[in-house]
């Protein structure tokens, strides 16, 4: 399938998305196409993709999560040698 852009999709992706969610939406679903899927599945993956960074507010549109920086940072002890 050949790669689409943004503006080839439906009007209500690009209004729900803000400008960085759109490319990555974008992205996900070309590299999900690339690897043999349909349109249907390719846009599930992409919906994926932006579900795990993004969260849907009351306005309807998507905004970024904020950064969990304790989940990025834990403490490992070692018990020694």
């Amino acid at each position: 399938m050949a790669q689409k852009q943004l503006d080839e999709f439906p009007s209500e992706i690009k209004e729900q998305l803000l400008d960085g969610a759109q490319q990555i939406f974008v992205a996900a679903f070309n590299s999900a196409s690339d690897n043999g899927m349909d349109e249907a599945s390719a846009t599930r993956v992409a919906w994926n993709t932006i579900e795990q960074n993004y969260d849907k507010g009351p306005d309807g549109k998507w905004h970024r999560k904020p950064d969990d920086t304790n989940q990025r940072f834990k403490s490992v002890q070692s018990g020694g040698n």
